[in-house]
């Protein structure tokens, strides 16, 4: 039985890997390694935590001992690095917490696995997903592809790309086998709060502002978190080694258009009059460094493995909304904070 590591996977896009590995490959033995810092929630997996080839294990990946220990024990076959800070302004209030978790703890993973396997390569992997912010900013036209030059913006996507630097180093230093994914924006089920939009889908339920940076006209490629886990399980198991994907949606959305659909759906899902969400919209100063577009170019993964996205936006965001109105329950103890208790309950 081949045994996984993947990092981060009781937060958003982790949570619905870890549910992907666990469902669709019982031949695998999934360790699910998570912090559980304010992001990472239990309840998101819940419905797996139960399964014969599943096992959580609370811990830092910037512990380096406990890391190493951990390789040791398990002897793992591949690894699916997911844990990251994430969000931009907190980045910009703290970057060193970004510089920790994104860089040194990527290092601290690098460095266990190439331990572990010591060059006895075959069937190993390590897959780092990253993010599209490394690439910068794009004007009016134009795509990220994967040969464009880096130029990050913010000290989040900063400490992407130094994490992808590293882990390409590590491939061409000690030969380790990478892959390395650049994503765009993701949404859908489970997504924490802080994030566009489900912020705007607790605040339109809460009758509550919903925060519009600067004009609104930043523009975004979406991808649906569902089509994100299944683009990583193609990646993991047929992308070539040292290679790099994009993975895009295959659509862009300026923040104000995209506000204004979704106060449509929730209008219509809520059976309120038509714009009376709009009328939460409040534009907010824009934050340092915003980058004004991103825009992937996702025909690599397209023509080589055959992926593309299996909705369009506005049918993921309809799914979405109608997720998040049915699990009210995992909205209020997100934003409560009281989802942070449920490790202590079911682990301890």
């Amino acid at each position: 039985m081949k045994k996984i590591l993947i990092t981060g996977g009781a937060g958003f896009i982790g949570s619905h890997v870890v549910r992907r590995m666990v469902t669709q490959y019982p031949n695998y033995h999934i360790f699910n390694l998570d912090a559980l810092t304010y992001a990472g929630n239990l309840e998101n997996i819940k419905d797996i935590e139960k399964a014969p080839n599943y096992t959580f294990v609370k811990g830092d990946i910037t512990d380096a001992h406990f890391i190493q220990n951990l390789f040791t024990e398990h002897q793992f076959d591949g690894v699916i690095h997911l844990a990251a800070e994430s969000h931009v302004d907190r980045s910009i209030s703290d970057p060193l917490a970004f510089v920790r978790t994104n860089v040194i703890g990527t290092m601290t993973l690098l460095n266990a696995a190439k331990a572990s396997w010591n060059g006895n390569f075959g069937g190993k992997r390590f897959y780092h997903v990253s993010t599209d912010e490394v690439y910068g900013s794009l004007g009016e036209t134009g795509f990220f592809t994967e040969s464009t030059a880096y130029d990050p913006n913010s000290p989040y996507s900063a400490s992407k790309a130094s994490s992808d630097h590293f882990v390409r180093a590590y491939g061409e230093t000690y030969g380790l086998p990478y892959v390395i994914t650049n994503c765009s924006n993701n949404y859908g089920p489970n997504h924490f709060p802080e994030k566009l939009i489900p912020l705007c889908i607790h605040n339109i339920i809460e009758n509550k502002p919903l925060p519009i940076y600067g004009d609104g006209k930043y523009t975004r490629d979406w991808l649906f978190v569902i089509d994100h886990a299944r683009a990583i399980d193609l990646v993991f198991h047929e992308g070539k080694n040292h290679e790099t994907y994009n993975i895009g949606g295959f659509n862009e959305w300026q923040n104000i258009d995209l506000v204004r659909l979704l106060c449509r759906i929730m209008d219509r899902k809520l059976n309120r009059a038509e714009g009376e969400s709009e009328q939460l919209i409040t534009f907010v100063k824009d934050r340092p460094g915003h980058d004004l577009r991103y825009a992937i170019d996702a025909t690599k993964i397209n023509t080589e493995l055959g992926w593309k996205p299996s909705v369009t936006f506005e049918e993921g965001l309809e799914q979405t909304v109608d997720w998040f109105l049915a699990n009210g329950e995992w909205l209020q103890n997100v934003t409560s904070g009281a989802y942070q208790k449920y490790y202590s309950q079911q682990y301890q």
